[in-house]
């Protein structure tokens, strides 16, 4: 029987690690507990990423299904996400400290910064087993109410990470969803100017 993760492997126009070619964001999990240490690598693995001026303004809320915090993510939750979602063994929120330059402006970069933290993490927990699906359909104000965080402080993506499971724990359109492949605009698309 061929799992779906190995027919989710990027068909790449030019050689890629492994791991990027493999990585892919399912909808099903299995309903096992997170293994912690797998977690902990992802998260040591965001912590390492690089950041503008080193100013290091991710910061994450790590809530394990069964947690009170893992309720309050969920309820924040929106559209479809509430459908599948709730089943990984982790909903980990994104979230920056807002920055500002010398004269008092907002700096453009902590997003940014929080994208490269994000990808690391995914990329880590990936080569370990895990699968990390992020998202960004979830209410970012009731979040930051939900857990009282200080006004500079912004929830910007939530992601579920656990053990992929199978399509057919899924509702019909979901499970569908799940067994399209991948795709990807071409390079030529994405490049603009390519001198």
């Amino acid at each position: 029987m061929t799992l779906i993760s190995e027919t989710k492997s990027a068909q790449t126009d030019a050689p890629i690690l492994d791991v990027l070619a493999a990585r892919w964001s399912p909808r099903a999990y299995t309903a096992e507990p997170i293994d912690e240490s797998k977690l902990a690598s992802a998260l040591e693995a965001a912590r390492w990423s690089p950041s503008a001026g080193n100013s290091q303004p991710w910061r994450f809320i790590v809530a394990r299904r069964g947690s009170a915090a893992f309720e309050k993510v969920s309820a924040a939750l929106m559209g479809f996400n509430q459908a599948w979602a709730p089943a990984a063994s982790v909903l980990l929120v994104g979230l920056y400290t807002e920055l500002r330059d010398s004269e008092g402006k907002l700096r453009a970069t902590p997003s940014y910064d929080l994208g490269q933290a994000m990808a690391h993490l995914s990329i880590q927990a990936h080569h370990d087993g895990l699968h990390v699906h992020q998202m960004t359909g979830f209410d970012p104000e009731a979040l930051a109410a939900s857990f009282e965080l200080p006004a500079d402080v912004k929830p910007f993506v939530v992601a579920a990470i656990g053990t992929v499971g199978a399509p057919d724990d899924l509702d019909e359109v979901l499970a569908e969803r799940e067994r399209q492949p991948r795709t990807r605009l071409s390079r030529t698309e994405i490049v603009l100017v390519d001198e």
